[in-house]
């Protein structure tokens, strides 16, 4: 069962937080939403998002290995950049989720066959090559690539938490990224 509580930010005290860790116990798990502000971009920024990707490493040749020094980076900072990130990085994978950018990325297809999981991955290539290709392809959905994946992108914020605190990722982005769920860019 979920329980909900609503509060002023300026009532989390150290006192309520020890009174719930009495309540509930240690192994509670707790969301923290923060609603009526905007401080994400405060926190972390889309300038710390691309730092993040750009720390990819093209010249190893697992994907893990490509992902290890983002993951590092993303580690080091604070909890709630990995949230962030998360969500960051979803909202970049629904925004290429448009009929245009699967046409292009199918259209070597049979019957323009479009794999949802592998449209997909393509997205997340895109965004891992970085602010200016990402910025291109959306906005000219004629760029989009049919031939390069990489779906490793989607675990760097989960390997990230792990790294950093030794737990599971359990986290649902503020965007859907699957295929199909940007119901405008499909019409």
């Amino acid at each position: 069962m979920t329980t909900v509580l609503n509060l002023n930010l300026n009532d989390l005290s150290h006192q309520f937080i020890s009174n719930l860790k009495q309540q509930f116990g240690r192994g509670t798990q707790v969301e923290i939403r923060l609603k009526n502000a905007s401080p994400a971009e405060a926190l972390f920024s889309e300038s710390d998002f691309w730092a993040i990707i750009d720390h990819i490493d093209w010249s190893k040749k697992s994907s893990t290995d490509k992902l290890e020094a983002a993951v590092k980076k993303l580690s080091a900072r604070p909890i709630s950049h990995i949230y962030i990130f998360a969500d960051k990085l979803a909202e970049k994978l629904y925004y290429l989720d448009t009929k245009q950018h699967a046409d292009t990325y199918a259209a070597d297809e049979p019957n323009h066959f479009i794999s949802v999981d592998d449209f997909l991955y393509a997205r997340c290539a895109v965004v891992a090559e970085g602010r200016v290709y990402y910025e291109k392809v959306l906005e000219n959905s004629s760029l989009m690539p049919d031939s390069i994946t990489f779906e490793a992108l989607l675990n760097l914020a989960d390997a990230a938490y792990a790294l950093k605190l030794g737990e599971e990722f359990n986290y649902q982005p503020s965007y859907n990224y699957e295929t199909h769920s940007n119901k405008q860019g499909w019409q």
